[in-house]
Order: structure tokens, then C-alpha cells, then sequence
């Protein structure tokens, strides 16, 4: 009976119960591989009802296709409808188990009706994240012109394995892969290590985003909540850490010359002492906020569906156009502080070249990934032969965001009186809790993370429950068990470990290995010998990529 109220056709790749290692971007939109059945003008009893009730004889041919398409699995053909037999887009209709056809709008010919402007813009938004924050302080550990040749560069590098990732089911000629992910992929060439070993690193990418996101919710939080109380009470509080002085003001809250006494402040009196300190015990960037976010997201993980926060996406671009105005504003005002110096050491500058390189590199495999589904946004591209074209431009975008944002934030960061060690890993910690277009920042950053991060918890429970149980919500006990120990590795890295550069570069460079750097060098390697293909150059220069992601892992630990 349970089967009965389940929709009767499961459209091929796109149910929300499909477990595929990465279906995250489910389109219903995506025809070609989510085929509706198609009930015939004469079998619909009403045509004129908003509600369009189908007739028996439609909902017993619809049951029959339903019980054929159970006895082979999703990924053969063999009894789905071929693309000649399918009606044009204004006779398609989805029939619902209530027993009614809905008719499908605006459906083309196969593919998705996104336009490539739309494409290019998706992908760069999906790819903008909380990398953005530390591309600053990377440029720092790398040198200014190591660094900005280490961004161009690595934008090749994973562009260049992107491109293999969209290519890899075209490699495959002995079945119909249009249904298929890049998990799919590596499974058939690596059998079941293939799909857990994708399953993994997908999980690491997950919950490495999930850990980032808790430090930086709750360094918002704190800043955030900080701001308002100083206002509410009227409160003028100056940071004991070195900072300039003047309207722009920047700080440096690391700054390893200083002996710096923990999270206490120097207090220009308009309120009462004691309150304030009891402000300063019950809202602490480490010890307490990170335990009152526990309050506010985790029943919001626990939800069956997460449709409702996917509708605040546009957050994410609105949060960074704003840093984009926010640093070329603090540019304008702060002016360029810049000197060359190629190997020596200076009190206030960094040399152009500097041996921990590889933390940057890290960081930008995590930056620049998008290779888990890049299959599936492009699926939805109404012009197919622009797949690439559309790609490479989308990675310039992102490229040339991380660039202005890294450089400006580099280049106007005022030495002297501040050394550019002074950087940040988050570099709005570069500007005091009382800066206006930085509590600003905060805002929009907070809101947008505390949308996102319901996501990427279903996106973990779908990927994980759904391999080990077969099933995405086994039950309320599985998935609360699940998201307590989500949450509860973000609560302990925000606490003991909250230096998002360094959560970055780790958990990008371990995802990357996989996805980035082995399998779409080790796929394109293998379909060309097995096609006699292969040269000698192919073959050294995908083993060279391969060995780059392995010393780039390895280099993160060594730093």
C-alpha cells in the first residue's frame, strides 16, 4: 500500500529521494531526464476544470508503465519512451497519485530553458562563498605577486578539470549517461570504491562548508549582537589591540608583537561597569555564542524539506555585491600601501614570495570547486553547444571577483602603522565591531549563512541516510543523531579552532584530491586507452595534475 501514494512515474534522476551521491541542484524543469507521462486530450474527463481529473483508462496505463519501470534499473532506457514519441511541449501533463494531470509550462525541446547569461550567472553564484572572506589573507601567506599568479593559475587548473567532469559521460558510449552525475561516472569506472569514495569527499566538502559556515554565524553573531548593545547603551568601547586611528578605522587583532589579554576592552564609561562585564561573560565570541546558535539551527536541520530557505538564494549575491562595494569603498578611503620585496623580510611588508604558497592553493581548490555539479546546472542550459563557452566565462567572473576583492584588500591595508601580517583569515575582522558598513556586511553574511546552512545539512543527510538506510529520513532518531554530530563538530571548531583559512584550505584540498585533481584525470586517462588513444604527453601531463593535488593535500599539513 505504501507504494500507492508514492507519484506513479519517478522522473529518471530527479526524485527527491534519489540518493545520488550529488543530486543537489534537482530541476523539474530538466525534461530530457525527467520524463513526464503523457495522457492523451481524449483520456482527460474534463478540460475545462482547473483541476483536470484523468480517467481510469489513463491512470491504468500510467500504473502499468509505473510497474515496468520497476523491473530494470534507472539508469537502462530500455522502457523509457524515445525522444520521438514524446508530444510537444503543450501536450505534456504530470500525473499526481490524487488523480489529477497538471499541465507543464514553458518545457523545451529536451534541456532546461535557461539562457546562458542566466547559466554563467548561476555558476558563478554557486561558486561565490565563504572562500571570499580568506582569499585576502592568502594572497598575504603566498606574497602579492605569488599570490595573484597562484589565482590565475589555479583558475586554469580546476577549469581545465571542470571541463573534463562535464565530458566524462561522453566517454561512455555503451549506455545512455544523460540521466547520469559525476558519481555515476566514477562508479562505473571504479565500480562500488568509486561511489563511496565520491560519497566521502562529498561529505567532506559538506560539512567542511557546514563547520566554516558555524565559526563565521557565530563570529557575525558576536560582532553583531557587540554593535547593538554598545548602541542601545550608549557605550564607547575601543578594542586593546593595535589598531589607526581616523574615521576608517583597521585593526589587528592578531598581531604577534602585542600581548593581547584575551576578549577584554578598554571602557569609556557611560554605563555601569558591572553590566557591562556581565555583558562581556554572556557573550563571548568563543565560549558562548557558538552554544546559543545550537538553539536557532538545529531544529531547522531537522525539517523534511528544505524548498522553504532555498527561496532566500539570492542572498548569497546580494552579500557579495555588497562586499564588493565594501572593499572598493575602504579602498577609496584607505588608499594603496605598497612595497616590493622579493625575498627579504620588512617590519611592515611581506616578500612577493613566500614558501607557505600552499595555503592559498587550498584554499582556491575549495574556491574554484564546483565540479560535484557542474553536470546538472549545465543540464538546465537551453543551448547545450555553449556548455563550455558559458563554463569558461563563469570562471573568469569568479576569478576576477577573488582578484579585485584579494588584491584591494591587500593593496589598502594600511602599512604603516599595521604590518600586512596583520590580514585576517576573515578579513571583515580586519575592521572594528563598531565600523557601520562592516556591522552591514555582518547582517547580510548572518541572514544569508543561517538560510544556507538548513542546506547543506539536507544535502549531508540525503548523501549520507540515503546510501547507508536507503531511505533520507529513516526516521526523526537518524536524523536528529546526524545533525547533533554536525553540529556539534561546528560548535567544538568555532570554540577550539575557529581560523576558517585553515578549515578551508584542509577540507578543499581533501574534496579537491578527488573531484579536482584524481578521478576526471584518471576517467579521461582510462577512456583513451581504452579507445588506443593515449599518448605519452596526455599521460604525463594528467599524472603531473594528479600528483599537484596529492602534494597540495599533503603541503596543507605541512604548513
Amino acid at each position: 500500500m505504501e507504494d500507492d501514494i508514492k507519484p506513479l512515474l519517478v522522473p529518471v534522476g530527479g526524485d527527491e529521494d534519489d540518493v545520488g551521491v550529488l543530486n543537489i541542484q534537482f530541476n523539474p524543469e530538466d525534461f530530457r531526464c525527467k520524463r513526464p507521462f503523457h495522457i492523451e486530450p481524449t483520456n482527460i474527463v474534463s478540460m475545462d476544470d482547473d483541476t483536470q481529473r484523468v480517467s481510469d483508462e489513463a491512470s491504468a496505463m500510467n500504473k502499468r508503465i509505473h510497474y515496468y519501470s520497476r523491473l530494470s534499473s534507472p539508469s537502462d532506457r530500455a522502457l523509457v519512451a524515445p525522444d520521438h514519441v514524446v508530444p510537444d511541449p503543450e501536450e505534456i501533463y504530470v500525473y499526481s497519485p490524487s488523480g489529477t494531470a497538471f499541465k507543464i509550462d514553458s518545457c523545451t525541446d529536451g534541456y532546461g530553458k535557461n539562457s546562458s547569461m542566466v547559466t554563467i550567472f548561476m555558476i558563478w553564484n554557486t561558486m561565490m562563498g565563504t572562500s571570499i572572506l580568506s582569499i585576502p589573507w592568502g594572497i598575504k601567506q603566498a606574497g602579492f605577486t605569488t599570490g595573484i599568479v597562484i589565482i590565475l593559475l589555479m583558475g586554469l587548473l580546476t577549469l581545465y578539470c571542470c571541463y573534463r567532469v562535464l565530458k566524462s559521460r561522453t566517454t561512455i558510449s555503451s549506455t545512455d549517461t544523460s540521466a547520469w552525475e559525476f558519481p555515476d561516472v566514477c562508479q562505473y569506472y571504479f565500480g562500488s570504491f568509486g561511489q563511496w569514495s565520491s560519497l566521502l569527499f562529498s561529505l567532506v566538502s559538506l560539512i567542511g562548508a557546514m563547520v566554516v559556515y558555524w565559526v563565521l554565524m557565530s563570529n557575525f553573531l558576536f560582532n553583531t549582537g557587540r554593535f547593538i548593545y554598545n548602541y542601545v547603551h550608549h557605550i564607547n568601547v575601543t578594542d586593546i589591540v593595535p589598531g589607526t586611528n581616523g574615521t576608517n578605522k583597521v585593526i589587528c587583532p592578531s598581531d604577534p608583537d602585542h600581548e593581547v589579554p584575551g576578549n577584554k576592552t578598554l571602557m569609556f564609561l557611560s554605563t555601569r561597569e558591572s553590566g557591562f562585564e556581565a555583558f562581556e561573560e554572556w557573550w563571548s565570541r568563543s565560549r558562548t555564542v557558538p552554544l546559543y546558535l545550537i538553539a536557532i539551527l538545529l531544529p531547522l536541520l531537522n525539517f523534511k524539506s528544505p524548498s522553504f530557505f532555498a527561496k532566500f538564494n539570492i542572498l548569497g549575491t546580494v552579500s557579495v555585491v555588497y562586499l564588493v562595494f565594501l572593499v572598493t569603498l575602504k579602498a577609496a578611503r584607505l588608499g594603496f600601501h605598497l612595497q616590493f620585496h622579493w625575498t627579504e623580510e620588512s617590519t611592515y611588508f611581506v616578500p612577493e614570495f613566500r614558501i607557505l604558497f600552499p595555503q592559498l592553493t587550498g584554499v582556491l581548490t575549495l574556491a574554484f570547486f564546483i565540479h560535484n555539479c557542474i553536470i546538472t546546472l549545465l543540464k538546465n542550459n537551453k543551448n547545450q553547444e555553449n556548455n563550455v563557452r558559458d563554463l569558461s566565462i563563469a570562471y573568469f567572473l569568479v576569478g576576477l571577483t577573488y582578484l579585485y576583492v584579494g588584491v584591494l584588500i591587500f593593496a589598502a591595508f594600511p602599512s604603516p602603522p599595521l604590518a600586512k601580517e596583520c590580514i585576517e583569515q576573515n578579513f571583515l575582522d580586519n575592521f572594528p565591531s563598531d565600523d557601520i558598513l562592516s556591522f552591514f556586511g555582518r547582517i547580510f553574511l548572518l541572514f544569508q549563512m543561517m538560510t544556507v546552512y538548513p542546506l547543506l545539512g539536507y544535502l549531508a543527510r540525503v548523501q549520507l541516510l540515503g546510501h547507508v538506510f536507503g531511505n533520507v529520513y529513516p526516521s526523526v532518531f537518524h536524523v536528529l543523531v546526524l545533525n547533533i554530530a554536525v553540529v556539534g563538530v561546528g560548535v567544538a571548531m568555532a570554540m577550539f579552532y575557529p581560523n576558517i583559512g585553515g578549515i578551508i584550505r584542509y577540507s578543499g584540498a581533501t574534496c579537491g584530491l578527488a573531484f579536482v585533481f584524481v578521478y576526471p584525470s584518471l576517467i579521461y586517462v582510462i577512456s583513451l586507452h581504452r579507445e588506443g588513444k593515449l599518448t605519452w604527453l596526455t599521460l604525463v601531463v594528467h599524472i603531473f595534475i594528479i600528483l599537484l593535488g596529492v602534494a597540495n593535500l599533503i603541503a596543507q599539513f605541512l604548513m
